[in-house]
């Protein structure tokens, strides 16, 4: 018998997908880029692919579908801000409906494609969606949150203890060769927050904000220097930590990964279909 067939979209570096493999599931990932930081880099099969474009048809033999949309929207537009709350606002007074589809469109696609491999394989083919709790007021209710990991979908009745399981920054950057997934979640399942973007910083300083001409450690203390740093130079601070620099889109990479226990929890429930469903036929 093959092993089950597990379809991970917006795959990332692969969070939904290791839980997956070490269960025994064999997995093909789809993103539209491919996340490689050094040795951190997707775990299995990558198909560089817009999910946008994909038809849920070439799924009909997939045991499972996950997938994890970004979520960048949602938690800008749950942040306290008066830009935040306006975006927020102007997507509930457009009437055509035109931007709560726009923002809606990579969630709703999951679902798309779930329902075409559905019915191209003539029987259901569960599927989890996790998303972050901002995305509650646009989409709906989560079925579950595991923390801070909220899960939309075919999620199991039965889940497993999540009280400590934080989404929020606390990647660690320091060239001490733990990084934030196997140093906070795989050990503890807690997402601590702080975030330390460069290794210029003294290991457990996790600057946070740049006030004035003092950079400020995430205990409130100002730090000696001009903050020049920062700004000038080839390798000045905000060049590493701008949102297109390969550091920061490490760290959000990592930041997005689903805890382990998740993964396995999830795999484990939906790991016996096929046998069940060849045992039937």
């Amino acid at each position: 018998m093959t092993r089950p067939l597990a379809i991970d979209l917006f795959c990332g570096l692969g969070g939904w997908t290791s839980g997956l493999l070490a269960e025994g599931f064999d997995v093909i990932g789809f993103d539209i880029e491919a996340h490689v930081y050094g040795e951190h880099r997707y775990p299995a099969q990558l198909v560089i692919q817009d999910v946008l474009t994909l038809h849920g048809s070439q799924f009909r033999s997939a045991d499972l579908i996950v997938a994890s949309p970004p979520c960048q929207e949602y938690s800008y537009m749950a942040m306290p801000w008066s830009k935040a709350k306006a975006k927020a606002a102007a997507i509930r007074a457009d009437e055509t409906g035109a931007e709560l589809e726009r923002l809606n469109r990579l969630f709703n696609a999951c679902f798309r494609i779930q329902r075409e491999a559905c019915a191209a394989a003539g029987r259901h083919i569960p599927m989890v969606v996790e998303n972050v709790r901002g995305a509650e007021p646009w989409v709906g209710r989560a079925r579950w949150s595991f923390g801070s990991f909220f899960l939309w979908g075919d999620v199991p009745a039965l889940m497993p203890a999540t009280i400590k399981a934080r989404k929020v920054p606390g990647f660690r950057f320091d060239g001490s060769g733990r990084s934030f997934q196997t140093a906070s979640v795989a050990e503890t399942g807690v997402k601590a927050p702080g975030m330390n973007w460069s290794d210029r910083t003294k290991r457990g300083q996790n600057f946070t904000r740049i006030a004035g001409r003092h950079a400020v450690a995430s205990d409130g203390r100002k730090q000696v220097g001009s903050g020049r740093e920062w700004f000038a130079g080839e390798g000045a601070t905000s060049r590493e930590t701008s949102s297109k620099s390969p550091t920061r889109k490490f760290a959000s990479a990592m930041i997005a990964k689903i805890p382990e226990p998740l993964s396995r929890h999830i795999a484990r429930t939906y790991l016996p279909m096929r046998e069940l469903v060849g045992a039937s036929a």
